[in-house]
C-alpha cells in the first residue's frame, strides 16, 4: 500500500468515525464510555494522520 492510499484510508475511517460519534450524539441512550473509546479511535486516526503528514514535509 502506497503512503498517499494509506493516508486516504485513514482519512476515510476518521470521517467514518466522526459521523458514527455524531450519531450516537443524537441518542441520549448512548453509552457514555463507548463514546469516549470512539472519541479516543478517531483521536488515535487523527493522530496519525498528521504523523505521515509531518514525516511526508520532511522527505
Amino acid at each position: 500500500m502506497s503512503m498517499q492510499s494509506h493516508l486516504e484510508e485513514l482519512e476515510r475511517r476518521h470521517a467514518e468515525m466522526k459521523r458514527k460519534i455524531e450519531n450516537a450524539l443524537m441518542h441520549p441512550s448512548t453509552d457514555s464510555l463507548k463514546l469516549a473509546d470512539m472519541k479516543r479511535q478517531k483521536l488515535k486516526i487523527k493522530d496519525e494522520i498528521e504523523r505521515i503528514r509531518h514525516d511526508k514535509t520532511l522527505h
